[in-house]
Formats: structure tokens, sequence, C-alpha cells
């Protein structure tokens, strides 16, 4: 594998980063090292290995819905600050284009 020199001053610059050069020495061989071990993982042979998402298999842990008792409607509502009907009134907290 021909071997890729990374340019850590370039890869700051482009992640808006300002590194001192012992900061930019140290990046570079930690770099080098990331770079090695992924050339090294691409080695290993899953030709019968089938693609997944994730290591193992994940399975639905969710319940069935089903009504069950809750909260009166105006104990919920009781603590409110404000409330217009059935709701709670809460105070804008989005900022941009106006409704």
């Amino acid at each position: 594998m021909a071997e890729n020199k990374i340019d850590v001053a370039y890869v700051a610059n482009l992640a808006r980063l300002e590194l001192t050069p012992e900061e930019q020495a140290l990046f570079q061989g930690q770099l080098e090292d990331i770079v090695k071990y992924v050339a090294k993982i691409s080695e290993v042979d899953v030709s019968g290995v089938e693609p997944m998402m994730h290591g193992r298999k994940l399975v639905n842990a969710f319940r069935e819905d089903e009504v069950r008792p809750s909260m009166a409607r105006e104990a919920a509502l009781g603590n409110a600050p404000a409330r217009v009907g059935d709701e709670f009134l809460l105070p804008k907290i989005v900022e941009g284009a106006e409704s």
C-alpha cells in the first residue's frame, strides 16, 4: 500500500483549528496510526459476511399500545403558569421568521 501523508495543517485549517507546531506533530503521528489501523482492518476477508447495520441482531422491545389510567387533565394543568383551555400556554422561544 502506498503511504499517504496527511497534511495536518491543511486539515486543521479546514476545521478552523489553530494548532501549534507541537500539536501538529502530535496529531500527525496519531492520524498516521489511525490510517495504518484502517488499512490493517481492510485486509480482513469479509466475503462471507452479510452486511448489517449493527453488530448484533436487534429486536423491537416496545410494548403493545394499550389504554391505561393516567393523570387527570386538571391535575396535569394545575401547575401550569398559564393555559388556554386544555392546553399549556408557553412563551415563544424560537427566533426567526415571525408567524
